[in-house]
């Protein structure tokens, strides 16, 4: 059985904030209160983690597992956030990471 993308998340959220990195866990969909009335909060396609380096260059990063597949909003987010200057990607481990901060890894997946 794979890994499971909350597992990857949590271990890039440790190790990047090791690094000195400022990350925080971005929510989005569609929710329903107790009472049945339905709230959508976030960005459609917004990716799961954002944050800064220590350095202080803006980051966003969309986990997925090993074949978990980006949804077309969430590549348009990715992309936007890349052509605006920011450091963006799909990360499915650590490493994936830490090459997007890097800047040696921009692409999307």
């Amino acid at each position: 059985m794979g890994r499971k993308e909350t597992n990857i998340a949590n271990e890039i959220c440790v190790e990047l904030c090791k690094r000195g990195c400022k990350i925080f866990r971005s929510q989005s969909g569609l929710f329903y209160t107790p009472n049945g009335d339905m709230i959508r909060i976030g960005v459609v396609g917004q990716s799961d983690y954002h944050g800064h380096t220590a350095d202080g260059k803006a980051f966003y990063l969309e986990t997925k597992t090993k074949n978990g597949k980006p949804t077309a909003e969430q590549i348009a987010f990715i992309t936007a956030m890349l052509n605006s200057g920011a450091l963006a990607g799909v990360v499915r481990s650590v490493d994936d990471a830490l090459a997007v901060l890097g800047g040696s890894k921009d692409y999307i997946q």
